[in-house]
Protein backbone atom coordinates (compact mmCIF):
# COMPACT_ATOMS: atom_id res chain seq x y z
CA UNK A 1 0.00 0.00 0.00
CA UNK A 2 2.56 2.37 1.10
CA UNK A 3 4.66 1.30 -1.71
CA UNK A 4 1.52 2.26 -4.13
CA UNK A 5 1.05 5.53 -2.34
CA UNK A 6 4.88 6.63 -3.32
CA UNK A 7 4.51 5.50 -6.97
CA UNK A 8 1.15 7.60 -7.05
CA UNK A 9 2.53 10.85 -5.95
CA UNK A 10 6.14 10.88 -8.11
CA UNK A 11 3.81 10.28 -10.69
CA UNK A 12 1.76 12.56 -9.89
CA UNK A 13 4.89 15.27 -9.75
CA UNK A 14 6.18 14.14 -12.93
CA UNK A 15 2.78 14.70 -14.58
CA UNK A 16 2.32 18.43 -12.98
CA UNK A 17 5.27 20.08 -15.08
CA UNK A 18 4.50 18.05 -17.94
CA UNK A 19 1.14 19.77 -18.15
CA UNK A 20 2.46 23.10 -17.53
CA UNK A 21 4.52 23.04 -20.40
CA UNK A 22 1.67 20.85 -22.83
CA UNK A 23 -0.32 24.77 -22.29
CA UNK A 24 -2.17 25.77 -24.53
CA UNK A 25 -3.09 22.19 -25.73
CA UNK A 26 -5.84 23.75 -27.93
CA UNK A 27 -6.63 26.95 -29.66
CA UNK A 28 -7.39 29.87 -27.06
CA UNK A 29 -10.34 32.29 -27.90
CA UNK A 30 -9.38 35.88 -27.90
CA UNK A 31 -12.49 37.88 -27.14
CA UNK A 32 -12.98 41.10 -29.31
CA UNK A 33 -16.17 43.44 -28.09
CA UNK A 34 -16.08 44.98 -31.00
CA UNK A 35 -17.51 43.99 -34.61
CA UNK A 36 -14.96 43.07 -36.96
CA UNK A 37 -13.20 45.62 -39.37
CA UNK A 38 -12.01 47.74 -36.66
CA UNK A 39 -8.86 48.83 -35.62
CA UNK A 40 -9.35 46.55 -32.56
CA UNK A 41 -10.31 43.81 -34.53
CA UNK A 42 -7.65 43.95 -37.19
CA UNK A 43 -4.72 44.19 -34.52
CA UNK A 44 -6.05 40.84 -32.77
CA UNK A 45 -6.13 39.44 -35.93
CA UNK A 46 -2.44 40.56 -36.49
CA UNK A 47 -1.61 39.07 -33.02
CA UNK A 48 -3.01 36.22 -33.63
CA UNK A 49 -1.23 35.49 -36.54
CA UNK A 50 1.77 36.69 -34.69
CA UNK A 51 1.18 34.00 -32.25
CA UNK A 52 1.30 31.49 -34.56
CA UNK A 53 4.28 31.89 -36.33
CA UNK A 54 6.04 32.21 -32.68
CA UNK A 55 5.17 29.32 -31.50
CA UNK A 56 5.02 26.91 -33.90
CA UNK A 57 1.24 26.43 -35.23
CA UNK A 58 -0.51 26.97 -31.72
CA UNK A 59 -3.51 29.44 -32.06
CA UNK A 60 -5.20 32.35 -31.17
CA UNK A 61 -8.87 32.59 -33.08
CA UNK A 62 -10.64 35.60 -32.79
CA UNK A 63 -14.36 35.79 -31.87
CA UNK A 64 -15.80 39.13 -32.44
CA UNK A 65 -18.55 39.72 -29.65
CA UNK A 66 -19.62 43.66 -30.02
CA UNK A 67 -22.49 45.25 -28.14
CA UNK A 68 -22.81 48.04 -25.38
CA UNK A 69 -19.82 49.97 -26.58
CA UNK A 70 -17.38 47.07 -25.84
CA UNK A 71 -19.07 45.82 -22.68
CA UNK A 72 -20.62 42.79 -23.61
CA UNK A 73 -17.53 41.58 -24.77
CA UNK A 74 -15.78 41.89 -21.98
CA UNK A 75 -18.26 40.86 -19.78
CA UNK A 76 -17.68 37.37 -21.60
CA UNK A 77 -13.79 37.96 -21.02
CA UNK A 78 -13.79 38.18 -17.23
CA UNK A 79 -16.90 36.03 -16.52
CA UNK A 80 -15.40 33.38 -18.60
CA UNK A 81 -14.43 30.09 -17.29
CA UNK A 82 -10.30 30.98 -15.31
CA UNK A 83 -8.46 27.86 -17.71
CA UNK A 84 -5.97 30.23 -19.83
CA UNK A 85 -8.44 29.43 -23.15
CA UNK A 86 -10.56 32.43 -23.18
CA UNK A 87 -8.93 36.13 -22.94
CA UNK A 88 -10.50 39.10 -24.62
CA UNK A 89 -8.99 42.56 -25.96
CA UNK A 90 -8.65 45.04 -23.51
CA UNK A 91 -9.86 48.48 -24.35
CA UNK A 92 -9.82 51.74 -22.91
CA UNK A 93 -13.38 52.62 -23.45
CA UNK A 94 -15.20 48.97 -21.79
CA UNK A 95 -12.67 48.58 -18.78
CA UNK A 96 -11.64 52.57 -17.90
CA UNK A 97 -15.02 54.32 -18.97
CA UNK A 98 -17.87 52.25 -19.32
CA UNK A 99 -17.75 51.02 -15.49
CA UNK A 100 -18.20 54.62 -14.41
CA UNK A 101 -21.29 55.18 -16.46
CA UNK A 102 -22.77 52.10 -14.44
CA UNK A 103 -24.62 49.31 -16.34
CA UNK A 104 -21.47 47.03 -16.58
CA UNK A 105 -21.38 43.81 -14.41
CA UNK A 106 -18.00 43.94 -13.75
CA UNK A 107 -15.64 46.51 -12.73
CA UNK A 108 -12.24 47.04 -13.35
CA UNK A 109 -10.79 45.12 -10.37
CA UNK A 110 -12.65 41.83 -12.19
CA UNK A 111 -9.78 42.02 -15.08
CA UNK A 112 -6.78 40.13 -14.97
CA UNK A 113 -4.28 42.07 -17.00
CA UNK A 114 -1.75 40.22 -19.23
CA UNK A 115 -0.17 42.85 -21.52
CA UNK A 116 -0.58 45.98 -23.24
CA UNK A 117 0.83 45.51 -26.89
CA UNK A 118 -0.65 48.73 -28.95
CA UNK A 119 -1.88 52.73 -28.35
CA UNK A 120 -3.53 55.02 -30.45
CA UNK A 121 -2.14 58.44 -29.82
CA UNK A 122 -4.79 61.07 -29.64
CA UNK A 123 -4.06 64.70 -31.86
CA UNK A 124 -6.35 67.52 -31.24
CA UNK A 125 -7.08 69.34 -34.56
CA UNK A 126 -8.64 72.72 -35.78
CA UNK A 127 -11.33 72.15 -38.09
CA UNK A 128 -12.09 73.69 -41.64
CA UNK A 129 -12.68 77.30 -41.49
CA UNK A 130 -11.91 77.20 -37.54
CA UNK A 131 -11.06 80.45 -35.20
CA UNK A 132 -7.75 79.20 -34.83
CA UNK A 133 -5.19 77.22 -36.44
CA UNK A 134 -2.47 76.20 -33.89
CA UNK A 135 -1.79 75.87 -30.16
CA UNK A 136 -1.80 79.64 -29.16
CA UNK A 137 -4.56 80.68 -30.89
CA UNK A 138 -6.88 77.91 -29.90
CA UNK A 139 -6.01 79.09 -25.94
CA UNK A 140 -6.85 81.94 -26.32
CA UNK A 141 -10.28 81.97 -28.27
CA UNK A 142 -10.68 79.35 -25.54
CA UNK A 143 -9.98 81.65 -22.85
CA UNK A 144 -13.33 83.78 -23.26
CA UNK A 145 -15.06 81.59 -25.69
CA UNK A 146 -16.12 77.36 -25.74
CA UNK A 147 -14.97 76.10 -28.77
CA UNK A 148 -17.35 73.10 -30.39
CA UNK A 149 -15.28 69.84 -30.23
CA UNK A 150 -16.32 67.01 -32.08
CA UNK A 151 -16.39 63.44 -30.26
CA UNK A 152 -17.53 60.25 -31.54
CA UNK A 153 -20.38 59.39 -28.63
CA UNK A 154 -20.84 60.55 -25.39
CA UNK A 155 -19.35 59.28 -22.45
CA UNK A 156 -16.69 58.06 -24.93
CA UNK A 157 -13.10 57.92 -24.92
CA UNK A 158 -12.35 61.07 -27.03
CA UNK A 159 -15.25 62.88 -25.03
CA UNK A 160 -13.30 62.11 -21.83
CA UNK A 161 -10.09 62.77 -23.36
CA UNK A 162 -11.27 66.35 -24.71
CA UNK A 163 -12.60 67.37 -21.61
CA UNK A 164 -10.12 66.25 -19.36
CA UNK A 165 -7.43 68.21 -21.19
CA UNK A 166 -10.37 71.30 -20.66
CA UNK A 167 -10.35 70.77 -16.85
CA UNK A 168 -6.26 70.70 -16.93
CA UNK A 169 -5.69 73.58 -18.92
CA UNK A 170 -8.65 75.46 -17.16
CA UNK A 171 -10.47 76.31 -19.89
CA UNK A 172 -14.38 75.70 -21.40
CA UNK A 173 -15.29 73.94 -24.34
CA UNK A 174 -18.42 72.61 -25.92
CA UNK A 175 -18.60 68.77 -26.98
CA UNK A 176 -20.68 68.40 -29.51
CA UNK A 177 -21.49 64.34 -29.76
CA UNK A 178 -21.67 62.61 -33.08
CA UNK A 179 -22.50 58.72 -33.90
CA UNK A 180 -19.18 57.29 -34.40
CA UNK A 181 -15.67 59.51 -35.17
CA UNK A 182 -16.64 59.17 -39.01
CA UNK A 183 -19.16 60.98 -38.72
CA UNK A 184 -17.20 63.59 -36.31
CA UNK A 185 -14.53 63.81 -38.96
CA UNK A 186 -17.64 64.62 -41.56
CA UNK A 187 -18.58 67.33 -39.73
CA UNK A 188 -14.79 68.50 -39.12
CA UNK A 189 -14.28 68.61 -42.58
CA UNK A 190 -17.29 70.31 -43.46
CA UNK A 191 -16.60 73.27 -41.04
CA UNK A 192 -19.55 72.66 -38.38
CA UNK A 193 -17.32 72.31 -35.60
CA UNK A 194 -14.34 74.19 -34.16
CA UNK A 195 -12.19 70.72 -33.55
CA UNK A 196 -12.17 67.45 -32.93
CA UNK A 197 -9.93 64.75 -31.07
CA UNK A 198 -8.41 62.82 -33.96
CA UNK A 199 -5.81 59.41 -34.99
CA UNK A 200 -2.61 60.63 -36.54
CA UNK A 201 -3.85 58.84 -39.96
CA UNK A 202 -6.77 60.82 -39.63
CA UNK A 203 -5.24 64.45 -39.32
CA UNK A 204 -2.44 63.68 -41.53
CA UNK A 205 -4.48 62.62 -44.24
CA UNK A 206 -7.35 66.01 -43.65
CA UNK A 207 -4.71 68.05 -42.58
CA UNK A 208 -3.19 67.39 -46.26
CA UNK A 209 -6.04 68.21 -48.26
CA UNK A 210 -6.73 71.14 -46.73
CA UNK A 211 -9.22 70.44 -44.21
CA UNK A 212 -7.86 69.98 -40.70
CA UNK A 213 -5.14 71.59 -38.86
CA UNK A 214 -3.08 69.45 -36.10
CA UNK A 215 -3.16 71.69 -32.38
CA UNK A 216 -1.40 69.54 -30.01
CA UNK A 217 -0.40 66.15 -29.42
CA UNK A 218 -1.61 64.27 -26.62
CA UNK A 219 1.28 62.96 -25.68
CA UNK A 220 4.70 63.89 -23.56
CA UNK A 221 6.54 64.08 -26.45
CA UNK A 222 6.02 65.23 -30.26
CA UNK A 223 5.71 62.41 -32.75
CA UNK A 224 7.43 61.75 -35.79
CA UNK A 225 4.47 61.92 -37.67
CA UNK A 226 3.88 65.81 -36.87
CA UNK A 227 7.37 66.82 -35.66
CA UNK A 228 5.80 70.18 -36.16
CA UNK A 229 3.24 70.06 -33.76
CA UNK A 230 4.07 70.69 -30.02
CA UNK A 231 2.53 68.63 -26.91
CA UNK A 232 0.55 69.60 -24.35
CA UNK A 233 3.16 69.24 -21.85
CA UNK A 234 5.75 71.77 -23.95
CA UNK A 235 2.93 74.14 -23.86
CA UNK A 236 2.69 74.18 -19.91
CA UNK A 237 -0.27 71.86 -19.52
CA UNK A 238 0.50 68.45 -17.31
CA UNK A 239 -1.88 66.46 -19.69
CA UNK A 240 -1.76 63.40 -21.58
CA UNK A 241 -4.00 60.62 -23.17
CA UNK A 242 -3.98 58.06 -25.48
CA UNK A 243 -6.14 54.67 -26.26
CA UNK A 244 -4.95 51.55 -26.10
CA UNK A 245 -5.16 47.81 -26.58
CA UNK A 246 -3.98 45.00 -24.65
CA UNK A 247 -4.46 41.34 -23.83
CA UNK A 248 -6.89 40.86 -20.54
CA UNK A 249 -8.64 37.59 -19.14
CA UNK A 250 -10.33 36.57 -16.33
CA UNK A 251 -8.43 36.43 -12.60
CA UNK A 252 -7.68 33.09 -11.15
CA UNK A 253 -6.03 31.31 -13.91
CA UNK A 254 -3.13 28.99 -13.12
CA UNK A 255 0.03 31.26 -12.24
CA UNK A 256 2.53 29.44 -14.84
CA UNK A 257 -0.31 29.39 -17.64
CA UNK A 258 -0.74 33.15 -17.02
CA UNK A 259 2.75 33.33 -16.88
CA UNK A 260 3.71 31.81 -20.71
CA UNK A 261 0.26 34.07 -21.76
CA UNK A 262 2.44 37.48 -20.28
CA UNK A 263 5.37 36.13 -21.90
CA UNK A 264 3.71 35.26 -25.25
CA UNK A 265 2.63 38.94 -25.26
CA UNK A 266 5.84 40.42 -24.66
CA UNK A 267 7.79 37.95 -27.48
CA UNK A 268 4.68 38.98 -30.31
CA UNK A 269 4.53 42.85 -29.17
CA UNK A 270 8.54 43.15 -29.87
CA UNK A 271 8.32 41.30 -32.54
CA UNK A 272 10.13 43.19 -35.44
CA UNK A 273 7.26 41.63 -37.92
CA UNK A 274 4.73 42.46 -35.73
CA UNK A 275 5.47 45.96 -35.46
CA UNK A 276 6.13 46.70 -38.87
CA UNK A 277 2.67 45.30 -39.70
CA UNK A 278 0.99 47.27 -37.01
CA UNK A 279 3.08 50.49 -38.02
CA UNK A 280 1.81 50.07 -41.48
CA UNK A 281 -1.51 50.07 -40.47
CA UNK A 282 -1.03 53.47 -38.55
CA UNK A 283 -1.06 51.74 -34.94
CA UNK A 284 1.38 52.79 -32.63
CA UNK A 285 3.21 49.73 -30.64
CA UNK A 286 3.65 49.88 -27.25
CA UNK A 287 4.95 46.84 -24.95
CA UNK A 288 3.88 47.23 -21.54
CA UNK A 289 3.92 44.36 -18.52
CA UNK A 290 0.83 43.68 -16.83
CA UNK A 291 1.38 45.83 -13.76
CA UNK A 292 2.21 49.07 -16.46
CA UNK A 293 -0.88 47.99 -18.16
CA UNK A 294 -2.91 47.68 -14.77
CA UNK A 295 -1.48 51.18 -13.67
CA UNK A 296 -2.57 52.88 -17.00
CA UNK A 297 -5.90 52.01 -16.99
CA UNK A 298 -6.49 52.72 -13.29
CA UNK A 299 -5.02 56.25 -14.18
CA UNK A 300 -7.20 56.60 -16.80
CA UNK A 301 -9.96 54.84 -14.83
CA UNK A 302 -10.04 57.81 -12.37
CA UNK A 303 -9.59 60.52 -15.04
CA UNK A 304 -12.61 59.15 -16.58
CA UNK A 305 -14.74 59.14 -13.32
CA UNK A 306 -14.07 62.61 -12.26
CA UNK A 307 -14.55 63.98 -15.73
CA UNK A 308 -18.07 62.17 -15.78
CA UNK A 309 -18.78 63.67 -12.08
CA UNK A 310 -17.90 67.00 -13.58
CA UNK A 311 -20.41 66.35 -16.74
CA UNK A 312 -23.10 64.86 -15.05
CA UNK A 313 -22.94 61.50 -16.83
CA UNK A 314 -21.00 59.31 -13.64
CA UNK A 315 -23.59 56.41 -13.00
CA UNK A 316 -26.13 57.91 -15.65
CA UNK A 317 -26.96 53.99 -16.99
CA UNK A 318 -27.34 52.73 -13.79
Amino acid sequence: MKRKLIIGMTLALMAAPAAAADFPSRPIQVIVPYSAGGSTDLSLRVVADTFKRLYDGKQFVVRNQPGGGGAIGTSATVHARPDGYTLGAGAQGPIAILPHLGGTDYTLDDVEFVGLFGRSIQVMVACKGAPFDDFESFFEYAKTKAPQIGNSGAGGANHVSAQAFADEAHIKIENVPYNGSSDARTACVGGHIDAMVASPAEALAQSKAGNMKPIFVMEPKRIDLFPDTPTAVEKGINFTWSSWKGIIAPKGIPEADLAFLREAVKKIATDDEFVKKMTDMGEFVTYEDAATFKARAEKDSKSAERVLKDIGMYGMNK
